[in-house]
């Protein structure tokens, strides 16, 4: 039985904790989670559990339909604290999914282009990034 968005909203904050993935502010009744989806629908991302993760709604306005390692890199120019283990974690759930579930014509290239991008992201920059 598929989950309407309420549910995989609450299943992502369950799973992930109660920040935003983006910015890493806490949920509260002045910041309240949003679904994200970390492949765009117009990306062809599907509205599935493996693709959705909880952010604010300031990181998910601004975001648009930017590409997840790209609004990783901004949030992290502007000085806030993304959770880049959330991503990459997200993105390899969703490669699974696609792998059992089939489909998802359109999310696989996007897809490997923004896992390439991520592992092209040199150790050395992600650490002086936390640390900064």
């Amino acid at each position: 039985m598929a989950m309407d968005r309420t549910a995989r909203l609450r299943a992502a904050v369950e799973r992930d904790g109660a920040t935003c993935i983006w910015c890493g502010r806490a949920f509260t009744s002045l910041v309240p989670p949003t679904t994200e989806h970390v492949v765009p629908r117009v990306k062809g991302g599907p509205s599935w559990p493996e693709n959705e993760v909880a952010a604010c709604r300031r990181c998910n306005c601004e975001r648009g339909h930017r590409g997840p390692v790209e609004w990783l890199e901004e949030c992290l120019r502007r000085g806030w604290e993304p959770d880049e283990p959330r991503l990459a974690r997200a993105l390899a759930h969703l490669v699974d999914a696609i792998a059992r579930e089939g489909g998802q014509r359109r999310a696989r290239p996007y897809l490997d282009a923004q896992l390439r991008r991520m592992r092209r992201r040199p150790a050395a920059e992600r650490a002086d990034e936390q640390l900064a």
